[in-house]
């Protein structure tokens, strides 16, 4: 065998596949609930793109359609509980190889894309609101979700808490945004305040036990809110708006508490200083 053989076949080992390939293939129930996240935030986008479609092709003007909205809403709520439950699944049973990297894809499409998405639907055919900025709006919150998601990936904090607002609740911000204003310069500008949470360094906790059942039972109401809301039930629309503004009080009183408690910190330890 000659030289540049010899390199051939040493480069031909180096590009096969190394560890245990057959295991890397193996779904686990933890990454069926992932894929399905996936599945739920690739069918809200083809929702909302249907409505575009179907209001276009009949040639009227293009106004966003409340049932088509509902229904990407509770896919992005099915996503989220489907986002809940893997972790759990996938620590009370057992994790594939490549939980964490399908994970973080499946978060990208339903907490990333499909809220952008619904902001572009939702602001991009209004002529009073600049085509331009709703389009930053949109980008912001899948740049800043992709970010967020990385830098989980690579960055633990010491208490534990996640570091930024947390995709999913990220999303379910910007789609009480979208759920609870009509579009305008003024309600496009909070989805930048959503992006920037996403990539702050601000801790939120992360939902362990109560906190978790508290959460999911939270989830289970607005999917029965916007089921009576899409519906056209009497009642429907002060449902859906009570819950979409507790939601973005929930989001926002975070931050805010979290200062109020760094300033107390700081307070303190000023009296201690002077009076040591």
């Amino acid at each position: 065998m000659t030289t540049a053989d010899a390199s051939w076949s040493m480069d031909e080992a180096d590009d096969e596949p190394r560890g245990p390939v057959g295991k890397a293939f193996r779904l686990s129930a933890a990454d069926s609930l992932s894929l399905g996240n996936a599945l739920c935030g690739f069918l809200a986008v083809c929702v909302l793109a249907w409505s575009a479609i179907t209001s276009l092709q009949s040639g009227v003007k293009f106004s966003a359609d409340p049932r088509f909205f509902g229904t990407a809403v509770v896919l992005l709520l099915l996503g989220a509980t489907c986002d809940l439950f893997d972790g759990l699944v996938a620590r009370k049973f057992r994790a594939s190889a490549m939980g964490a990297e399908l994970d973080n894809l499946a978060d990208v499409i339903s907490f990333g894309f499909a809220p952008a998405f619904m902001v572009v639907i939702w602001a991009g055919f209004n002529p009073k609101v600049p085509f331009v900025l709703v389009m930053v709006a949109a980008a912001s919150v899948l740049l800043a979700g992709v970010i967020r998601l990385a830098r989980f990936a690579c960055v633990k904090t010491k208490s534990g808490d996640f570091m930024g607002l947390p995709i999913p609740m990220g999303a379910m911000t910007v789609v009480a945004i979208v759920l609870l204003f009509p579009p305008s310069i003024w309600t496009v500008l909070p989805i930048f305040g959503v992006a920037y949470l996403m990539v702050s360094r601000i801790e939120y906790p992360k939902p362990k036990g109560n906190l978790a059942a508290a959460v999911l039972a939270w989830m289970m109401i607005n999917v029965a809110c916007l089921t009576i809301w899409a519906a056209g039930l009497a009642g429907g629309d002060n449902l859906i708006k009570i819950g979409a503004a507790m939601q973005v009080a929930i989001v926002a009183a975070i931050p805010l508490r979290i200062v109020m408690f760094r300033r107390e910190k700081r307070k303190e330890r000023k009296e201690a200083e002077r009076i040591g």
